[in-house]
């Protein structure tokens, strides 16, 4: 009965556990290391998702918003992040949203902090999970939280223009300065369709996508010109 409440409800397989404990149950499902050898297959299925999604950025992400593999594509987009947040692990939110991060140079920062919170309060109101609470705090006192944006802005002036669909209305970009110019992508989030694992149930992969010509050909151009780099510094062994 426990087990089917907490199917219907989407209780996630970490509370499920708790919730058999609690009711004098011993846990089912197995928490491992995603080092684990019972989780290579599993550990191959990422790394080829990873690798298959450049030259376009793509992460492997922990419960908690923490990088566990990356594809290392695109690493100008680093450029001028403090070293204190590359540091691992390093959490993805924080790294996006971080006014020593990615965010002086997010140029939908109001939009994206907000989309940031809208996921993490649904993380918590599934799982009360205190690292996610802290985060939330955290986040709500980075000055990007007080920001509004044009579209906001607009909208209270003119209600009107509540109405108009903007330019990417069916999803909200990630929009990036950066020294190839104004990059925006979309993103999605891949899981495991049906783990057993605590671990895996909790990873997901979060890729990101060209939103725009202009963002394909600029991403294409810096992966010809990192892999003309790797190539000279091969012959340079050579000779």
């Amino acid at each position: 009965m426990i087990l089917h409440l907490s199917e219907q409800m989407e209780i996630p397989m970490r509370e499920r556990n708790v919730l058999l404990v609690a009711a004098g149950y011993a846990p089912i499902f197995p928490e491992r290391s995603l080092e684990d050898p019972a989780l290579l297959a599993a550990r191959k299925a990422i790394d080829l998702i990873l690798e298959g999604q450049k030259p376009y950025p793509a992460f492997a992400i922990d419960r908690h918003w923490r990088i566990v593999a990356s594809n290392r594509a695109l690493p100008e987009i680093y450029e001028g992040v403090a070293p204190h947040l590359l540091q691992p692990p390093v959490n993805g939110l924080r790294l996006s949203l971080h006014p020593e991060g990615l965010a002086p140079r997010v140029a939908n920062l109001a939009q994206w902090h907000e989309h940031v919170v809208a996921r993490l309060r649904r993380q918590i109101d599934l799982t009360a999970d205190p690292v996610l609470i802290e985060l939330l705090r955290e986040f709500s006192e980075y000055p990007s939280a007080g920001l509004k944006s044009k579209t906001e802005s607009r909208a209270a002036v003119s209600p009107a223009s509540r109405s108009a669909a903007p330019e990417h209305a069916v999803v909200v970009p990630f929009r990036l300065n950066t020294v190839f110019g104004l990059l925006s992508f979309l993103t999605t989030t891949t899981v495991f369709g049906t783990p057993v694992d605590v671990t895996l149930s909790e990873l997901a992969i979060e890729s990101l996508y060209p939103a725009d010509a202009a963002t394909a050909e600029a991403v294409r151009a810096a992966a010809v010109q990192h892999a003309g780099s790797v190539s000279t510094k091969r012959a340079d062994l050579v000779q």
